[in-house]
């Protein structure tokens, strides 16, 4: 398979366990997580500080804030900003992983999910029986919120794309799609690090969000430039929002489908994410 999987249609987890540390977005404080295998399909939560609780499995029904990030609650537990972690996992094909987390929110690292893929590298990955569960979408379905809408289309495999539009004369309006695949993941997705305005950072930070927030773990634009350049890509932000895309349609595993965005959030991909838990559930390779 070389280092991926070709495609999403097989089951895969972690071949060993692998740790990384940081600082959260929005809290600011130090967390650590560890990432090994599990032989149950999907992604378990468990804590660090709690080694005999049991672990939970997470899901659309988990999601307990969307405020500029993803925010689960299981066990009388939160933890937030999950979504680089999740795609990662999901877009790389590691379809079923535990996660134990020691602190409030997974550690921001680069602001972009391939410090994860090089911790998933790191780890290995191997086969497990079965195929990955996939939501059985069989009609198109929209959602809308505010100015943003948020649509999946039934398709052969998983195409996903995003539309943003910024005032800001150096994000202005940006669209890009995929095939995507675990090698296009890798390549064109998680390199996208995080933004932000800079116009907005005092304000962010007076309501308590992106304590965590540096400009070596997220680009800030200031009207016509950007303050830490270079981008990795001229349209880095549209591609970070199909990554936070892909991490939302992680909590319930991905579709066969086709899913375009515009003006997406967190708030708007976990909605989506909820409608299509309650559809039929079919393996992705059927």
């Amino acid at each position: 398979m070389g280092l991926w999987p070709v495609d999403y249609s097989r089951a895969w987890t972690l071949s060993a366990a692998v740790e990384r540390s940081g600082v959260g977005l929005h809290s600011g404080a130090p967390s650590r997580v560890r990432l090994q295998s599990s032989r149950r399909p999907g992604y378990w939560l468990g804590w660090l500080d709690q080694p005999d609780a049991p672990l939970l499995q997470l899901g659309p029904a988990a999601v307990h804030g969307t405020t500029l990030c993803t925010a689960v609650a299981l066990g009388g537990r939160q933890l937030a900003t999950v979504e680089h972690l999740l795609a990662a996992l999901a877009g790389t094909g590691v379809s079923q992983a535990e996660i134990l987390v020691d602190g409030p929110e997974v550690p921001l690292l680069d602001g972009s999910a391939l410090p994860w893929v090089e911790a998933i590298a790191e780890a290995g990955l191997e086969p497990v029986e079965g195929t990955p569960p996939s939501p059985q979408l069989e009609a198109p379905l929209t959602l809308h919120q505010g100015a943003g809408f948020v649509t999946a289309l039934p398709a052969q495999g998983l195409r996903l794309g995003a539309g943003i539009e910024f005032g800001e004369a150096a994000i202005g309006r940006q669209l890009y799609g995929l095939e995507l695949s675990p090698a296009a993941f890798v390549a064109e997705i998680a390199p996208a690090r995080t933004f932000g305005l800079l116009s907005q950072v005092e304000q962010l930070r007076a309501a308590g969000l992106i304590q965590g927030g540096a400009l070596d773990n997220a680009l800030v634009c200031d009207g016509d430039h950007w303050l830490n350049p270079p981008l990795r890509f001229a349209d880095e932000p549209v591609r970070h929002k199909i990554l936070d895309l892909l991490g939302d349609l992680a909590l319930v595993g991905l579709p066969r489908a086709q899913v375009f965005a515009f003006r997406g959030s967190h708030g708007l991909h976990t909605a989506l994410a909820a409608a299509l838990a309650d559809l039929p559930r079919s393996s992705f390779a059927a």
